[in-house]
């Protein structure tokens, strides 16, 4: 099993050539943006270095080359007649196959067809095949397609050739460099990204996960941070960006006589940001159109949603009083026979759809609803089923409370987790009314429950902080910074097929055995004697991997039969380990072994009676079904 895990949320392509790197390099590889931060390496006795934003250079016109703060994830397949020759040249490329950034950005949305966004949610996606050429998604035909890891995969060269363009005393592969992606992800989505990394050029690559670099970013803004929380403190961080929201419990601790920090949980995987927003304010504009009497279709909807992007964006942003801002979607038809269509959007809008749809108030007991499903329905991204994102943020602090292990975790009498302090990141938490929706939503649990109003930690660029904090991060596996403990942040499991007579039509039950519990540290390892269960070998045999969130505190060794949907199944794997005798299969008594290593990679090893292993790992060429 391979997970790469990283303790600290961190984890390490092994078998890299390890270099003496000048810089730390921190990217935020986001749903809607990406960034580049970096800091030197101090010399052994000097003060940690200041954390640097790179301006990423990219195209915001046909033949302007531009340094820009954030570079859109984006990526538009050019048509052969869409640019005229020479005009999408870079300063170390000539004629690009694909367009990456802003100019990819605004010719999309009025070619939405060859538009590629969201790939970082098609990686998590387990109903894809994320290996497989499937983006732009419903491309028209002889549009040339490439997977989302593909398509990450430019996003992250393009910030590493920028990065040569102007550092090239300091090449990019030369330098350590972290990678962040939502604590939610899964082993798989991990190793993709690890993969998208690599096929970028990247070497010695380690993942972390944005909740983390988000406090890491605010601690390196903060060096007071000791002073401004206390041993018994729990942390909330809020992690909403374009694709995905994320829940993360940090506790204050004592270690040695000192604060420390220890991440007590992540949330599940929600697919509910940014872009399901702008997609809800896209039908309301589509509402209004309608009742005029003009209908639009579904690539003109594609377009209206990524035009009120661009106006949220404009309304939201800090200092504007602007009470409205234009959409504007090219006709049907082409050239002058088509138009545009024009509308617009207002403030009180987005107070509408975002404070009612999204941000609701509610009671810490509404958890998120559960719709009844269409029989038959498109696939595409697996979405929230519940926009409500309070909703999600309640289920989120009673499951973590009623998880129970961790004494440090402060609870209220009715089993919610308790928080003394919340940080925000992510670029739908720029607008102040979606935070004061969240804090006031928290601080009237907080009241019922007897306890003080939160208090939030503030002083972060909300855009920049995930990258920012990969930076600092990187410094402090050095020894130059605070780090976050933590170990792998969830319990896995393999599964275990029940010895039972057969019965036409129905399978075997199966049952979960625990072999890495929550929080297991990096450089550990645990036996699981205890236990035999039979190995096939020397034939094809297929292996089943769980993970929860939920359950933290299975240990080792424990077999589960009831598990519902406390435990989500991973990716199966089909392999044929080989046997002792050349063409010959045979099931051999085995116990398991957990390996953490030093670089974070989780590994489960069969051990045989007669000393033999096996190790199993992930395949990340998922199959799918037709």
């Amino acid at each position: 099993m391979k997970s790469k895990k990283h303790a600290n949320g961190g984890d390490t392509r092994a078998g890299a050539v390890q270099r003496e790197p000048k810089y730390v390099i921190g990217i935020d590889l986001g749903t809607t943006n990406s960034a580049l931060a970096y800091t030197a390496i101090a010399s052994e006795g000097d003060a940690s270095s200041e954390v640097t934003l790179m301006p990423v250079p990219q195209l915001v016109n046909p033949g302007e080359v531009r340094d820009e703060p954030l570079l859109p994830s984006t990526l538009y397949v050019p048509g052969a007649n869409d640019f005229p020759a020479g005009s999408l040249d870079l300063p170390w490329e000539q004629e690009p196959r694909f367009v990456v950034g802003q100019l990819a950005q605004k010719r999309g949305t009025e070619n939405i067809g060859r538009l590629v966004t969201s790939a970082k949610s098609w990686l998590s996606h387990s109903g894809v095949d994320r290996t497989a050429d499937i983006l732009p998604w419903r491309a028209p035909e002889g549009v040339e397609k490439l997977s989302p890891v593909e398509a990450s995969a430019r996003y992250l060269e393009h910030l590493s050739r920028a990065w040569d363009s102007k550092m090239p005393e300091a090449p990019f592969a030369q330098q350590q460099i972290l990678v962040t992606v939502p604590a939610s992800f899964d082993a798989v989505a991990r190793e993709l990204t690890l993969q998208a990394a690599e096929r970028a050029g990247y070497r010695d690559v380690t993942l972390l996960e944005e909740p983390q670099a988000a406090f890491y970013a605010w601690i390196e803004r903060h060096q007071d941070w000791r002073e401004r929380v206390e041993v018994g403190d729990l942390i909330l961080v809020v992690d909403i960006g374009g694709g995905t929201t994320d829940f993360t419990l940090i506790a204050v601790t004592e270690q040695n006589g000192e604060l420390g920090l220890e991440r007590m949980a992540v949330g599940e995987h929600i697919l509910l940001g940014g872009d399901n927003m702008d997609l809800a304010l896209a039908r309301l504009v589509t509402e209004r159109l309608a009742q005029k009497g003009t209908r639009i279709d579904a690539f003109q909807l594609q377009a209206l949603w990524h035009n009120c992007r661009f106006a949220k964006e404009k309304l939201l942003e800090p200092g504007s009083t602007a009470k409205e801002q234009p959409v504007t979607i090219l006709g049907k038809g082409t050239g002058l026979v088509g138009g545009t269509i024009k509308a617009m959007l207002g403030r009180e809008d987005l107070d509408q759809i975002l404070g009612e749809g999204f941000f609701p108030v509610v009671a810490s007991s509404d958890l998120p609803r559960r719709l009844r499903r269409v029989g038959l329905q498109e696939i595409g991204l697996p979405y929230a089923a519940d926009a409500a994102v309070t909703r999600h943020m309640a289920q989120f602090l009673r499951q973590q409370a009623a998880a129970g292990e961790y004494e440090r975790v402060r609870r209220s009498p009715s089993g919610l987790a308790a928080p003394t302090h919340i940080l925000f990141n992510g670029g739908v938490l720029r607008a102040n009314f979606v935070r004061e929706r969240i804090i006031s939503t928290i601080d009237s649990w907080l009241a019922e429950e007897g306890f003080e109003a939160v208090r939030s930690l503030t002083g972060e660029d909300l855009m920049h902080a995930v990258s920012r904090g990969a930076a600092y991060y990187g410094l402090a596996r050095r020894g130059r910074g605070i780090r976050i403990r933590g170990g792998v942040p969830r319990t896995y499991y393999v599964g275990i097929e029940s010895v039972m007579p057969a019965v036409p039509g129905m399978a075997a039950p199966l049952k979960a055995l625990t072999v890495a519990p929550f929080g297991m540290e990096e450089g550990t390892s645990i036996e699981i004697p205890q236990r035999e269960f039979g190995l096939v070998v020397g034939e094809p045999a297929e292996f089943r991997f769980f993970s929860s969130a939920v359950r933290k505190d299975d240990p080792a060794g424990a077999l589960i039969e009831e598990f519902g949907d406390d435990l989500q199944e991973l990716s199966p794997m089909q392999v044929e380990l080989p046997a002792a005798v050349k063409n010959g299969s045979a099931t051999v008594p085995v116990s398991f072994e957990t390996v953490v290593t030093e670089t974070g990679m989780l590994q489960l090893w069969c051990v045989a009676r007669d000393g033999r292993r096996w190790k199993l790992e992930f395949n990340v060429r998922e199959r799918v079904a037709q």
